[in-house]
Formats: C-alpha cells, structure tokens, sequence
C-alpha cells in the first residue's frame, strides 16, 4: 500500500467520524462549559473623556514637533507637454520642446509632487530660486484631487 492510500484512508476514517458525530449534543456540551459571555472576554475600551483630560486631543495646539525634521522634496514645474516616443528619439542638443504654459506665467511649486503654491523665478546671488505668490489652500487641494 502507498503513502497516498494510508493518507486516504485516514481522511476516509475521519469523515466517517464525523458523519456519525451528533453535533447537537457536541455544542450543548461546549455551551454547558462556558461563560456567560459565551466563552469571550468582554471588550474593554478606554474612556475618551480620559484622553482629553490626559492632554491626547488638544485642539488648540497642533503639536508638530514630531513631523517637523522629516525631509520633503520641493520642486517648480515650468510646464508640461505631451510627447510621442518616435518625436523624443529626434531631440538632440538645440532641440525646442514646447511647454503647455505662456511666458511670464507663474511657476508650480510642489511637495512631494502635491501642488501647494505657485511662484516666479528669482535669482538671488547667482542661484535660482522663487518668490512665492499664492499659496493653494487645502480645501482648493481637496477639490482638485475629485
């Protein structure tokens, strides 16, 4: 006889067991065993009013200490455009690519690719950098999200 006949059998031995198993009795035995709480420990959750008082929720003060050294990626968007493959491999040195925005219109500035402002290019000391004109309050960000 092989393994796979002695697995068999014992599976066989077992739904055998079960057919003739009087499951009403099973569960009024296990029932007569247990607790009032059905066999379970009752949830305890914590008192929410405690929490306040514990100063966990405080709306007065955003407490953002915690947030305040995690680095971000801050970068300006001139424009954007749409470009198929076959015209992206004939792009050499010289090459002009036009951009979805006119000149003089203001720059995108994003977090970690979120627009959160716009500006205009300054340079200050022979470095690039950006006056900021209007800052994208978070409801506007919320609306253009939907």
């Amino acid at each position: 006889m092989s393994e796979n006949d002695e697995i068999g059998n014992d599976w066989a031995d077992a739904l055998n067991e079960q057919a003739g198993a009087d499951w009403g009795e099973a569960m009024k035995e296990q029932q007569a065993g247990a607790n009032p709480a059905g066999g379970y420990a009752a949830a305890e959750f914590p008192n929410l009013e405690d929490l306040k008082q514990k100063n966990y929720t405080n709306s007065d003060e955003v407490k953002l200490d915690v947030i305040l050294d995690v680095p971000v990626t801050v970068s300006l968007e001139i424009g954007r455009t749409k470009i198929n493959i076959r015209n992206l491999l004939q792009l050499n040195q010289g090459s002009v690519v036009e951009l979805d925005r006119f000149a003089g219109e203001p720059m995108d500035v994003l977090v970690n690719g979120t627009l959160v402002a716009h500006g205009e290019v300054v340079v200050v000391n022979d470095k690039f950098g950006i006056r900021l004109t209007d800052i994208i309050s978070p409801s506007e960000r919320v609306r253009k999200l939907g």
